[in-house]
């Protein structure tokens, strides 16, 4: 019966199951404000926009 000669470590087996996992794809919503598609639990890219407040400075 074969049997390793040495221990593989936790890194060298977690780096093996590495490319096994699968991602999901982000959560797009429209933004309340300006309906542009933004991720969800983020601020909007093109007005700044996120719960209720405007986070991006207003350029002079």
């Amino acid at each position: 019966m074969a049997v390793p000669k040495r221990k593989i470590s936790k890194a060298r087996r977690d780096k093996r199951r590495a490319s096994n996992v699968k991602m999901t794809a982000p959560n797009i919503i429209e933004c309340p404000k300006c309906k542009a598609p933004t991720v969800s639990h983020r601020e909007c890219g093109e007005c700044g926009y996120y719960h209720s407040r405007d986070s991006k400075q207003k350029e002079a």
